[in-house]
């Protein structure tokens, strides 16, 4: 061919050459633009808001659309999320994304007591799974607001006032004292005690004589098992990584199956909850009681008036929370405690001595003697320290407004959390963190009711737990009671594992087995 020829075509395949060299620009710019979101600190749902006029905030890119998913799906959260804040150096305040949801969490307890502490983060971020269960009718999820205040005020003056906590001493000695002999009959049968179900059992009955004003018993075929069913798949359901908080496009799908889940056990509990409802209501018509120290709790609720009267629908929202908020932590922190009673003989021993020289051999325990008992508080606070049932709060917050957290600006609905397990484990907090000492709070008295964020498991400003007291309260009754009874030892077959499993409450994740020798014959 001649050199004509080809030269026809030179300009076209240059032609065709810039065409492809362009197409090549444009994807390249492109794939760079939407992984430089991603690369954003804090990841794509920090990348996409305003704060980009603002200094960024550390933290993670994640992963393209799902972000810090993966933190999420494993039973140690607390401990991963602590170890990125550490790693970027962030521990003041770390920046985060789980799909579109935007995250800040606080490591350092100036911080978080800035967060906990303010007005702006007094509400709770959505929850698909708390809204199915009702809760967001109830005092943990319900918004800031006057409805919210009215609950507050009932339960601060019907329910946690020391008048009422005074008058149930003696069925909570009861329900130590039952959990002590329930363990003698274990031994005797079994020779070692799995003491999970003991604990949820005890626990369970405490919060249904204070609430329903009746006990259970928790055997194959009566109310007590239905109860315990019902808890337990609320617990399981509300301890689940729920993917609609965080891709709201994928709500209609309810491909987890949560939603159906929630639905098939809120039917169940208005039906239980209802009926005890209605018991009460034929109970009280007509009678006078002392709201304060007498009736229960569905009883104050039933001789509300007017304005501060609950619907029944709200009453079953509000009973059922309580149930969920008075089992769950006790029991855990309670096998946590023993676990390290079974581990660390000789500070069990220090604490029995300690209850000996305070208790008259010929008696029980009492409520009364616990204030008389410093060295067994000081356990339950390192427990409370080492192994806080929520390390990450239990619930988070979220910004109602726009807000500044130090020099930091945080957009209006961005969640955000503190990792207390992080700030208890933290050696510029405490001395030797990793340490089990209860000596350290006999040498610094510190607080754990929420103005101290060095240690605050029940968190702090006006979301802290309402029930904190009358929770510390059982535990260190039941504590006392189980150390007077027993001598904690290792079982044969098994060591004490003290790995964890974060769900609901931080749970031990291979339950707590062990012998209880009776210290008395």
């Amino acid at each position: 061919m001649s050199l004509e020829y080809h030269l026809l075509f030179i300009p076209r395949m240059v032609l065709q050459s810039s065409v492809l060299g362009f197409e090549a620009f444009a994807c390249l710019f492109l794939f760079m633009a939407v992984f430089g979101f991603w690369l954003f600190p804090g990841g794509l749902a920090w990348a996409f808001c305003k704060v980009r006029a603002f200094k960024a905030i550390p933290g993670p890119p994640g992963y393209p659309l799902i972000g810090s998913l993966t933190v999420f799906t494993g039973s140690t959260r607390h401990r991963v999320l602590a170890k990125m804040a550490k790693s970027l150096k962030a521990e003041a305040l770390m920046s985060f994304s789980v799909g579109l949801t935007r995250f800040v969490i606080s490591s350092q307890p100036e911080t978080a007591k800035e967060i906990l502490n303010s007005s702006a983060f007094a509400n709770r971020p959505a929850n698909e799974t708390a809204y199915e269960l009702l809760f967001y009718r109830a005092m943990g999820f319900a918004p800031y607001g006057e409805y919210w205040r009215n609950l507050r005020r009932i339960a601060a003056t019907h329910l946690f006032s020391p008048k009422r906590m005074a008058g149930s001493e003696v069925f909570r000695r009861e329900v130590g004292l039952k959990m002590a002999e329930e363990i003698r009959s274990l031994m005797v049968e079994k020779g070692e005690v799995q003491m999970k179900n003991v604990l949820h059992f005890g626990s369970l009955n405490n919060v249904m004589m204070t609430v329903f004003g009746r006990c259970y018993e928790f055997g194959e075929g009566g109310e007590g098992h239905e109860l315990e069913k019902l808890v337990r798949e609320g617990y399981e359901l509300l301890g689940l990584f729920n993917w609609n908080n965080h891709f709201p496009f994928l709500g209609w799908l309810d491909l987890q199956g949560l939603r159906k889940r929630c639905r098939i056990l809120v039917s169940k509990v208005n039906a239980f909850v209802g009926k005890i409802i209605e018991e009460h209501r034929l109970k009280v018509k007509g009678d006078n009681f002392d709201t304060d120290c007498s009736g229960d709790f569905v009883d104050v609720l039933l001789a509300m008036e007017n304005d501060h009267k609950l619907g029944d629908s709200d009453m079953i929202a509000v009973l059922w929370e309580m149930i969920f908020r008075g089992t769950d932590t006790v029991a855990t922190l309670l096998e946590w405690v023993l676990a390290r009673m079974v581990l660390h003989p000789e500070i069990q021993a220090k604490a029995q001595s300690e209850i000996d020289s305070a208790v008259a051999a010929s008696r029980p325990v009492l409520g009364s003697d616990v204030p008389n008992l410093p060295y067994l508080q000081a356990i339950v606070k390192e427990c409370l320290r080492v192994h806080p049932p929520g390390p990450l709060l239990s619930w988070a917050r979220i910004a109602i407004h726009d807000v500044y957290v130090g020099e930091n600006f945080i957009p209006a609905g961005t969640t955000a959390m503190v990792n207390m397990w992080a700030i208890t484990h933290d050696e510029k907090v405490w001395s030797e963190p990793k340490l089990f000492r209860p000596e350290r709070f006999m040498e610094e008295e510190v607080s754990i009711v929420g103005t101290d964020l060095r240690l605050a498991p029940f968190g702090s400003g006006r979301r802290v737990c309402p029930g904190r007291a009358l929770g510390l309260a059982s535990v260190q009754l039941w504590l006392a009671q189980l150390l007077q009874n027993f001598n904690w030892v290792p079982s044969e077959k098994s060591d004490v594992d003290l790995s964890e499993c974060l769900k609901l409450s931080m749970e031990m994740k291979s339950p707590l087995v062990c012998r209880a020798v009776p210290r008395f014959v």
